[in-house]
């Protein structure tokens, strides 16, 4: 496992963090069952890591500034998550109980680690254009205190960009509602830092999303025992 690295305050150095389960069974895109069944669930959570990886390392390969760093759950999953990401990721664990607490602590552990600035993503939006990553970045580097929004169409949010570690932009949150952005947004505005957002986009989260990412998709290839199986985003099913 790598550790992520350490660079200076102050040095423009952006970490962007992309939240990540390990690929089990039980344990991978839940909520996609049904319509999935178990093994699609974590067949298609592999193909999502991997796209979601593949376009934060291709901007931090464009910019010197940026380090792209896998949050990942659980501890011990290390071989696994690691094979699915480019060679330029790190890996720092996740901690807390709470998505809002696991957010706070990504943010926190990444500042302790003497990064600028700090995105945090999950691997839910596999087709997210990367230049969205790029404009939360252009505009974190142009501020020393503000939160950038990442906002979905169901009220959520895809990814926040952070000056400052804050527990309380991630307090009081009815997580995987369409209150979410409404809520953060509230909390920005009780902090007062300034508020500032980016193109808004979707994540994969229920079989309504599901049914738009496949309807996106230049081509689907069906097979009859696992009929929402969608083999061209998934390298390796075995």
């Amino acid at each position: 496992m790598k550790p992520a690295q350490s660079r200076g305050r102050g040095s423009g150095s952006c970490a962007i963090g992309v939240l990540i389960k390990a690929p089990r069974i039980g344990f991978s895109k839940t909520r996609l069952c049904p319509p999935l069944q178990p093994p699609d669930c974590k067949a298609l959570s592999r193909c999502f890591i991997q796209d979601t990886a593949e376009n934060v390392s291709a901007i931090a390969l464009a910019r010197e500034d940026i380090v792209p760093v896998a949050i990942y759950t659980p501890v011990g999953s290390e071989s696994d998550v690691q094979q699915l990401l480019p060679s330029n990721f790190f890996l720092i664990p996740q901690r807390g109980e709470s998505l809002g607490d696991r957010l706070f602590h990504a943010a926190q552990d990444l500042f302790q680690r003497g990064f600028d600035s700090v995105c945090l993503l999950g691997s839910d939006s596999p087709t997210l254009p990367p230049s969205y990553l790029g404009q939360m970045v252009e505009l974190l580097s142009h501020s020393n205190d503000c939160v950038v929004m990442g906002p979905t169409h169901d009220g959520g949010y895809y990814a926040i960009g952070l000056k400052n570690p804050c527990r309380r932009l991630f307090e009081d949150i009815e997580w995987s509602t369409d209150r979410v952005l409404k809520q953060t947004k509230a909390r920005i505005a009780e902090l007062a830092p300034p508020q500032m957002t980016i193109p808004v986009w979707y994540d994969v989260d229920d079989g309504a999303a599901l049914e738009r990412l496949i309807a996106d998709l230049p081509g689907i290839t069906l097979r009859p025992d696992r009929a929402w199986r969608i083999l061209p985003l998934i390298p390796d099913v075995s």
